[in-house]
């Protein structure tokens, strides 16, 4: 059996990879190759689709998740993979609410991509453990708690300590407690390096309540 794939990725490397892969799997063909996940609904509502292998986050501000939510809500059949180089641990819990069928990190040495796909097509869950070790100053992320992950978030949007507090829900105290033991595990100088370095590295993305 061949299966009908579309590819949605707005990165034009990563793009080609991925359609190089289909192209070179019998059982796989390629119907579209797109650079944006605002119109993948529509395109799932007009043509049979078996797999889309989705990007998370777009340069045009489009959201693969979102986009992945709509499609299980036109064509509940069609498989989804979603795909990033990002580490947010955030995006496994979403990509899972939004109900794709599978997850894989573009640097994942361990599991290749047709690997994935067939798995995926075969009724298979795939779902990685977590999310990539990233190392942020001195630091590795999984030495960070998972509420000093979320001030760290928070910290990536500019917001001051009493709006952390207010969108977390905790003590304006509390947020000072976590960005001081960020601070230390770090050994980055200020906040602002903080948010930057976690930006840079795709260890955050934005606030978690976005």
């Amino acid at each position: 059996m061949e299966y009908s794939v579309m590819i949605v990725d707005d990165q034009s490397i990563a793009r080609k990879y991925f359609e190089s892969v289909v192209r070179a799997a019998p059982d796989f063909s390629l119907l579209y190759s797109l650079d944006s996940a605002l119109v993948a609904h529509i395109y799932c509502s007009r043509f049979s689709i078996d797999l889309v292998i989705m990007d998370i986050v777009m340069a045009d501000g489009s959201s693969g998740i979102d986009a992945a939510a709509r499609i299980k809500e036109i064509s509940p059949s069609t498989r989804i993979l979603m795909v990033t180089s990002m580490a947010e641990g955030l995006f496994l819990s979403r990509a899972k609410e939004a109900g794709a069928d599978g997850f894989w990190y573009k640097d994942d040495e361990e599991t290749e991509l047709i690997t994935a796909m067939r798995d995926i097509m075969r009724g298979k869950r795939v779902w990685p453990e977590g999310s990539p070790v990233i190392k942020i100053g001195d630091a590795l992320s999984s030495e960070l708690t998972r509420a000093e992950m979320d001030v760290l978030r928070e910290i990536s949007t500019g917001a001051s300590n009493q709006q952390i507090a207010d969108r977390l829900g905790i003590e304006t105290g509390t947020v000072k407690s976590h960005i001081n033991h960020l601070l230390r595990k770090t050994a980055l100088n200020n906040r602002t390096e903080l948010a930057i370095e976690a930006r840079l590295k795709g260890l955050v993305v934005g606030s978690g309540r976005q």
